[in-house]
C-alpha cells in the first residue's frame, strides 16, 4: 500500500484547537473511469473550507480532507479519459462531494480540471480556479451578461464584496468584457486593491448605497453580483437595480428573501454556486473544464492576472490553520495560497 500525505480532520473544532486540522497518512488512490490522480504541488483556502470546517457535534472514523482548490501535474488518468495524459500540468477546484485536494496526490473528474496557464507557477495557479469558475458562471451563465464587450456598453455592476477571491476576479473579467465595474470596499488598501484589478468605481459597504451611487452619477445599476452579506444588503440590493436588471447572490442567508418588490421591475434574482455541474454530474459540466483553459489563455495573454497575495510554505496542518484563520477573519484581499508537502 502506497501511503501519501495529507491534512483532514477527526472532529469539527475551533480553528484555535491544535486538532482541528491534522498532519495524516493515506493510502494513495488509484484511477478510475474519467479521473484524474494528480500530483499536487499547491493548494488555496476559501471561505467554504472554513464552512465545512466550523465546529459540529459529529466525528469522521477516517480522516476528512478538505481543499477545493489545487493545481499540479497528472499522475495516471483513468480508461475513460480523453483531455488529458500524464504529464500535463492542470489547475482545478474539485468537487464538494469528494475527498478534497489537501493531500499529496488527488483524484478528480477530468471534465472540471483545467490546463494550468503557463505563464503562472503552480502557487500563482492554485489562487483561481473556484474563485474563477464561481466568477465566470455568475457572469455568463446566471447573469446572462455576454461576453462581447461592445454588447456591454454602458452596462453597469456592482460588484459587493469586490476584493475578496471571487470578486477579485470577477472584477477583471467584467471590466475585460467593457462592463462598467463598480466594487464595494471600505479600508484604504482594500479600495487600492479594487481598482487596481480594473474597477471603475469603489463604494462602501458600510454606508448606504444609493447616495454613494447618485453622487458618482448613477441612479441604479443593471447588475448586481453579491458575495458578502447578503441578508444585511438586500433591501439596498432591490432599492438599486434598474428595471428589468439582474442579481446573483453566491452567498447563503438564513432569512427569507422577500423577493416582491423585484416584480415591478420585472427584475431577475438567481444564485451561483460552483460545484452544481460536479454534484448533479449535469449534462454541461465539461463547461468547468472550457471556462478554466479559456481563463489559462487570458492569464497567459495578460488579460487577467492571479489573484494570490500569499504564498504559505510547506502544506501542513500549522499552515492550515493559520491560512483558515486568515480567511475566517473576513479581512483578507485575494486569496492565500500553500506548496509543496
Amino acid at each position: 500500500m502506497f501511503q501519501m500525505k495529507a491534512v483532514g480532520l477527526h472532529r469539527y473544532l475551533p480553528i484555535a484547537d491544535k486538532e482541528s486540522l491534522l498532519d495524516v497518512l493515506l493510502e494513495k488512490p488509484t484511477v478510475q473511469g474519467r479521473d484524474l490522480l494528480v500530483q499536487v504541488k499547491a493548494i488555496s483556502v476559501n471561505p467554504v473550507d472554513v464552512k465545512v470546517r466550523a465546529p459540529k457535534n459529529r466525528t469522521e472514523a477516517s480522516p476528512r480532507v478538505l481543499g477545493w482548490d489545487a493545481a499540479g501535474v497528472v499522475e495516471a488518468v483513468g480508461p475513460d479519459c480523453t483531455l488529458f495524459k500524464p504529464g500535463d500540468e492542470v489547475y482545478y477546484a474539485g468537487s464538494i462531494t469528494r475527498p478534497g485536494g489537501n493531500s499529496e496526490f488527488h483524484l478528480v473528474d477530468e471534465r472540471i480540471v483545467g490546463h494550468k496557464p503557463k505563464t503562472l507557477d503552480y502557487a500563482e495557479a492554485a489562487a483561481l480556479p473556484l474563485t474563477t469558475i464561481t466568477a465566470w458562471e455568475g457572469l455568463f451563465d446566471r447573469l446572462g451578461i455576454s461576453q462581447r464587450p461592445e454588447h456591454n456598453a454602458g452596462q453597469t455592476i456592482l460588484i459587493i464584496g469586490a476584493a475578496g477571491g471571487v470578486g477579485s476576479i470577477a472584477t477583471q473579467i467584467a471590466k475585460g468584457v467593457g462592463l462598467t465595474v463598480i466594487g464595494t470596499a471600505s479600508r484604504p488598501e482594500s479600495v487600492a486593491w479594487v481598482k487596481e484589478h480594473g474597477a471603475d468605481y469603489t463604494i462602501s459597504h458600510y454606508e448606504p448605497f444609493l447616495p454613494q451611487l447618485k453622487e458618482l452619477g448613477f441612479a441604479g445599476v443593471d447588475y448586481i453580483f453579491c458575495l458578502n452579506q447578503m441578508q444585511q444588503h438586500w433591501k439596498q440590493m432591490l432599492e438599486i437595480i434598474v428595471p428589468q436588471g439582474k442579481i446573483c447572490s453566491i452567498v447563503e442567508t438564513d432569512e427569507q428573501l422577500d423577493l416582491m418588490p423585484l416584480k415591478n421591475k420585472s427584475a431577475t434574482f438567481v444564485w451561483e454556486f460552483m460545484f452544481t455541474r460536479a454534484m448533479y454530474e449535469t449534462p454541461d459540466m465539461i463547461e468547468q473544464h472550457r471556462l478554466l483553459d479559456a481563463v489559462a489563455a487570458k492569464l497567459d495573454a495578460g488579460e487577467l492576472r492571479t489573484t494570490m497575495t500569499e504564498r504559505l510554505t510547506p502544506i501542513n496542518a500549522a499552515n492550515l490553520r493559520k491560512a483558515h484563520e486568515l480567511v475566517e477573519s473576513g479581512r483578507t484581499i485575494g486569496k492565500i495560497v500553500l506548496e509543496h508537502f
